[in-house]
C-alpha cells in the first residue's frame, strides 16, 4: 500500500522465524507502504531490508528505523532464536545509511502497541475490567512463544522485556502430565514454547498420539487447528483444546507475576485464526484456575489482538519516543 508523497519516512519491521514484514511510515504513524518477505529467500536481515528498500515505490529513503525481531536483545550483537541470522546493530545501521536504527524484541513491540489498539483491533474473552494505571501483559504463540509487559510510569509506558516463552511448561492435569512426560523423553527442556507455538502444536499432537499408542499423521500446525480436520480427527480437536488450556495456564502465571490488572493480551499468528473457537475453549477457565487467587484473576480482562500489524504500531511508538 502507498499514500501521499511525504518528505520523511521511517522504516518499521517485524521479523519472525518465517517471514519479515517491513513498512514505511510517516512520522505521524501513517502507514505508506508495506511488504512481506520470506526469510528463507535471504542470507540475513541486512539483505532482506535492502531488498525491501529497493522496492519502496519511489517513497523517500528513510534515515531512521525500528525493527522488532524474534530474539533476546542484550547488546549490539543479535542472534535470532528460530532463524540462523546474526548481525551487529551498529554495522547494520551503517550499511543502510541510517542515522538511527532501533532493534527491539518482537514482544516489546507487541507490548508498546497495546495502548494504541482501537476497539476493532481486539476482542475480549471472558470477564473482568482493566484497572487504569496498572501493568499490562502480552503473550503470543506463533513460530515461537513471546511474552512481555508494560509498566506505567509518569504518564508513559515502560516495556518489560523477557524470555518467558522459554520458562518450563507446567502440567495442570494428568493428561497434560503424560504428554509432557512423553516430550521430556526426546527434548532436553520442555519449555512453554515447545507446546505453545506452531511447532508446539505438532509436538502436542504427536505426544497425545504416543500416549494413546495410536499412529500419528504428518499434520502441520495449520492442519491440526483447521475446523475441517478436527471434524474428521478427534485427536486434532483434543490437541487444540489442550493448546488453549495450557495457554491459559501460562497466561495466568504471567498475569500473576506482573500483577497485570490492566489486562492480558494474546497476540501472535495462531490464536486470532481460531476466532470463536478460542473464546469457547478452556483458555479463560484455566486462566482463572489459580486456587486462592482465582478471584484476583477473574477481575483481569483477557483480549485477543486482531490488528494485522501490531509490531508496526510498537515500532512507531518507539521511534516517536525518540
Amino acid at each position: 500500500m502507498s499514500s501521499g508523497n511525504p518528505q520523511t519516512t521511517w522504516l518499521v519491521g517485524d521479523v519472525g522465524g518465517t517471514n519479515a514484514r517491513f513498512g514505511l511510515i510517516a512520522p505521524d504513524g501513517q502507514l505508506l507502504h508495506s511488504r512481506v518477505l520470506a526469510d528463507e529467500d535471504y542470507a540475513g536481515l541486512g539483505e532482506a531490508m535492502e531488498a525491501y528498500l529497493e522496492g519502496r515505490d519511489g517513497l523517500p529513503r528513510p534515515r531512521r528505523g525500528a525493527v522488532a525481531i524474534a530474539s533476546a536483545i542484550t547488546g549490539d550483537e543479535v542472534r535470532m532464536t528460530n532463524r540462523p541470522w546474526a548481525f551487529s546493530i551498529s554495522h547494520l545501521r551503517e550499511r543502510l545509511g541510517f542515522d538511527q536504527l532501533l532493534v527491539i524484541n518482537d514482544f516489546v513491540a507487541q507490548a508498546l502497541a497495546l495502548p494504541h489498539l482501537g476497539t476493532t483491533d481486539k476482542f475480549s474473552v471472558g470477564g473482568g475490567a482493566a484497572e487504569q494505571g496498572s501493568p499490562i501483559a502480552v503473550l503470543g504463540p506463533g513460530s515461537g512463544l513471546g511474552a512481555a509487559g508494560l509498566i506505567p510510569s509518569n504518564g508513559r509506558w515502560i516495556p518489560l522485556a523477557g524470555e518467558g516463552g522459554h520458562a518450563t511448561m507446567p502440567a495442570a492435569t494428568d493428561r497434560e502430565s503424560a504428554v509432557l512426560d512423553e516430550l521430556r523423553r526426546r527434548l532436553d527442556h520442555v519449555s512453554a514454547e515447545r507446546v505453545l507455538s506452531g511447532p508446539g502444536l505438532v509436538n502436542l499432537y504427536n505426544g497425545l498420539a504416543a500416549v494413546d499408542g495410536s499412529p500419528a499423521k504428518q499434520y502441520t500446525a495449520a492442519q491440526i487447528t483447521a475446523a475441517e480436520t478436527q471434524d474428521q480427527d478427534p485427536l486434532c480437536r483434543e490437541t487444540t483444546e489442550m493448546f488453549c488450556a495450557m495457554l491459559g495456564t501460562v497466561a495466568g502465571n504471567l498475569a500473576l507475576t506482573l500483577g497485570a490488572k490492566g489486562g492480558l493480551y494474546i497476540g501472535g499468528g495462531i490464536v486470532p485464526r481460531l476466532g470463536e473457537r478460542f473464546a469457547a475453549s478452556p483458555f479463560r477457565a484455566r486462566f482463572e484456575a489459580k486456587g486462592r487467587l482465582s478471584q484476583y484473576l477473574a477481575a483481569i480482562p483477557t483480549f485477543v489482538v486482531t490488528h494485522r500489524l501490531p509490531a508496526f504500531l510498537g515500532c512507531t511508538a518507539a521511534l516517536q519516543e525518540g
